[in-house]
């Protein structure tokens, strides 16, 4: 299904296909959002709930995993801005109640260059499994509306060595974010939830986006996640749309739309969020996988340029944000489907982004899936 909107130019049945192909590789539903120099596209295709016929919607609201990191990253460089933080100031200046590591700046928690374990559990090298809290199998599950206060979490975290001295590597870890976020409350004396609508959804009218804490609701209108498991012998599928996200917390709690998704992203990348100098530090990737300040760079090749974003899957839903560096061009897609303890939606989710990239840019290899958030 697709609509025709104000300042769509032509019917685009090549982005049609590609969701419907994007379903075709095991995706519940998809709802895409295209604004480019031809316009603006919206679609969708599949299913809203499983073993239902209706398509999923157009502008529904869903969790959008680890994209929650770049509105996180945005607020921190804007209170940067605001001369209220320092980029380079040891982390523990603004949190001297965890006795974080002097070397660990602000800088390194949004580039993930702390060395500090996730507290969602690390994958090393050598395939070791270090576990973190539970989010997967039937443990998640009866404890999927369980509250963890951000201090536990970050407290977990720290219990377990570092991955490696700060700013001597790099290692993806939700407990970064959730760091930072309390760097957020620590210097303005305000909830996270206070300062998004503040410094980000109030100025830019984004009325769908949502810091929950640890609400299990998604607002109405939206479509439904899944997740199946093993209870003793038996496989079990339930609906999970409603779930205590406090589990992973500021690294991939948030709730949004695509409508709103675009607004952010187009704007970010616009320059209308952040003065000149700090747009361009966060966007500057360090090297290992091409992370900056709470986006990813992606060079497309054969002349296709760069292009930023920050995707997000958590458990049953996933986000794809995308733009160009001016902010003209962006693509924007939530996709539910039935997740399972070995995130078996993991390889359909990376043939999506790169099926839309393909589509809507022109070429490109898409980032690991990101699903503990």
């Amino acid at each position: 299904m697709s609509i025709n909107l104000p300042g769509r130019k032509q019917d685009r049945p090549e982005l049609q296909k590609a969701i419907e192909e994007v379903v075709e590789g095991g995706v519940l539903g998809v709802q895409l959002r295209v604004n480019d120099e031809q316009g603006e596209w919206v679609g969708s295709a599949g299913a809203r709930e499983l073993g239902r016929s209706a398509e999923p919607l157009t502008d529904g609201h869903f969790r959008i995993g680890s994209s929650t990191k770049s509105f996180v990253a945005t607020s921190v460089l804007m209170l940067v801005a605001e001369g209220r933080i320092g980029l380079d100031a040891p982390a523990g200046d603004y949190l001297p109640g965890f006795g974080l590591d002097r070397r660990i700046t602000v800088r390194m928690l949004l580039q993930h260059t702390s060395g500090i374990f996730s507290h969602t559990g690390e994958l090393h090298e050598d395939g070791t499994v270090v576990p973190g809290v539970p989010w997967r199998g039937k443990e998640w599950v009866d404890r999927r509306f369980h509250t963890y206060l951000p201090e536990e979490l970050v407290r977990l975290s720290l219990s377990k060595p570092a991955r490696f001295a700060p700013g001597s590597g790099w290692s993806y870890s939700n407990t970064n974010y959730v760091l930072a976020r309390l760097v957020i409350e620590s210097v303005t004396g305000r909830s996270f939830a206070e300062e998004l609508q503040r410094l980000i959804l109030g100025p830019l009218g984004l009325t769908g986006t949502v810091a929950p804490g640890t609400s299990p609701e998604v607002p109405a209108p939206h479509n439904h996640g899944y997740y199946r498991y093993q209870d003793t012998e038996q496989e079990k599928t339930i609906d999970v749309t409603r779930h205590n996200p406090s589990w992973v917390a500021a690294g991939g709690d948030m709730i949004s739309t695509t409508q709103d998704l675009h607004t952010y992203f187009s704007a970010l990348m616009g320059g209308r969020l952040l003065p000149a100098g700090l747009l361009a530090e966060m966007r500057t990737p360090e090297a290992t996988i091409g992370y900056g300040l709470g986006v990813f760079a992606q060079d497309l090749g054969s002349g296709g340029g760069t292009v930023f974003h920050h995707n997000g899957a958590t458990i049953g839903s996933a986000a794809l944000m995308y733009g160009t560096p001016d902010g003209r061009t962006t693509m924007t897609a939530g996709l539910t489907y039935v997740d399972d303890a070995d995130m078996s939606i993991a390889s359909a989710f990376q043939t999506a982004q790169q099926r839309l990239v393909s589509e809507v840019f022109g070429g490109g290899q898409a980032d690991p899936a990101r699903p503990t958030g």
